[in-house]
């Protein structure tokens, strides 16, 4: 079990959550780099991340992302107290504000498994059990990145959107899964550059306000069994 450490940074900024992750990668790079013609017996293992997050009102777009997704200007986007923000991660266009759990995994993938297809796949298998104690059922959408709700239905709605970075097989960003989320900032963008799809929340679906510490929870849980780490 490779031991991951976690922090829940609670309601953060996504301009400061995004500078601190890039300086944990920048740690955990600098080291592997300087390690690299060391035997395995006298390296210094890379550690892991685990962090949970709440964002003020934000819109992000991935660095192939089309700002045309962004249905609004700056006077706009001042009088619903939301921000814009480009990244480096992969993905489109996406909302993130408060009642969201926002997740950011900072994993050597060395340690776990050397492929980031595998990675993204493992991220929404752990999102789909979670929802699964809610008697939620949702699945993959073929072609498509993310967590979906009756994927192959003109009924189709996104639960969690996912864009992640990796350098020297370290991962950063990560997943967004709506937990008590104001839905209506998603009418603000073409969520992923897709124009026909819905979202939802888990709020939505149970028709009640949840508890948000109770879903970390078991998505910690699920996460831990499905990378088969331990969180410190």
């Amino acid at each position: 079990m490779n031991k991951t450490h976690f922090i829940d940074w609670g309601l953060i900024d996504y301009q400061i959550a995004w500078d601190k992750q890039e300086a944990i990668l920048k740690e955990k790079i600098d080291l592997k780099l300087s390690q690299r013609e060391l035997s395995a017996e006298n390296q210094t293992p890379i550690e892991n991340h685990l962090i949970f997050c709440e964002h003020p009102h934000v819109y992000t777009l991935g660095k192939s992302g089309d700002m045309k997704n962004l249905l609004l200007d700056d006077v706009s986007l001042q009088k619903i107290n939301a921000k814009f923000n480009s990244t480096n991660r992969g993905g489109d266009i996406t909302y993130h504000g408060p009642g969201q759990i926002v997740g950011y995994p900072i994993l050597d993938l060395e340690q776990f498994f050397k492929d980031i297809h595998k990675y993204m796949r493992f991220l929404e298998e752990s999102i789909i059990k979670t929802l699964r104690h809610f008697d939620i059922k949702a699945e993959r959408k073929k072609g498509l990145t993310g967590v979906w709700l009756d994927a192959n239905t003109s009924e189709a709605r996104k639960i969690c959107a996912m864009g992640v970075r990796c350098s020297r097989w370290i991962t950063m960003h990560g997943f967004a899964l709506n937990v008590n989320t104001d839905l209506s900032y998603f009418d603000n963008i073409i969520p992923c550059g897709i124009n026909d799809k819905k979202v939802t929340s888990i709020e939505k679906e149970m028709d009640k306000k949840m508890d948000i510490e109770e879903v970390k929870l078991i998505l910690k849980k699920e996460l831990c069994e499905v990378f088969e780490m331990e969180l410190i």
